[in-house]
C-alpha cells in the first residue's frame, strides 16, 4: 500500500491528538489529576508508533494470504498472543456472523420498547 502523504499523516495525527487529549482530560477530571501537554504528546507518539506497527503487520498477513484487503482473520492472527483480546474479537466476529446469517440481532442485543 502507498504511504499516505504528509498532509494526510498530519491530519490523522491531529485527529489522534484530539481524541487522546479528550480521553486524558476526561480521565484526569474523573480522577482529580492533571496531565501535561508533554504527557499527551508522548502518549500520541506512542499510540501512533503502535498503530503503524499494527498496520504493517495486518498488511503483511493479508499479502501472505494472497489478498489485497485486510479481514477479520488477519486481525485475529495479530491478536493471537493476547488471549483476552483474541477472545473479545472472536466473540464479536461470531456475534456479527450470527446476526448476518439470521438477519436479526441476538436477543440480548435487541432493544425492548
Amino acid at each position: 500500500m502507498a504511504e499516505p502523504t504528509e498532509d494526510v499523516q498530519a491530519a490523522l495525527k491531529a485527529a489522534l491528538w484530539f481524541h487522546i487529549g479528550k480521553m486524558v482530560d476526561e480521565e484526569s477530571l474523573r480522577r482529580n489529576r492533571n496531565a501535561t501537554p508533554q504527557f499527551i504528546g508522548t502518549l500520541v507518539e506512542t499510540v501512533w508508533t503502535q498503530l503503524e506497527s499494527v498496520a504493517i503487520d495486518l498488511e503483511t498477513f493479508s499479502k501472505h494470504a494472497g489478498r489485497t484487503t485486510v479481514n477479520t482473520e488477519d486481525v485475529l492472527l495479530l491478536a493471537r498472543r493476547n488471549t483476552d483480546l483474541y477472545e473479545m474479537i472472536k466473540d464479536s466476529v461470531n456475534k456479527k456472523k450470527a446476526t448476518k446469517s439470521t438477519g436479526k440481532a441476538p436477543r440480548a442485543a435487541r432493544v425492548k420498547r
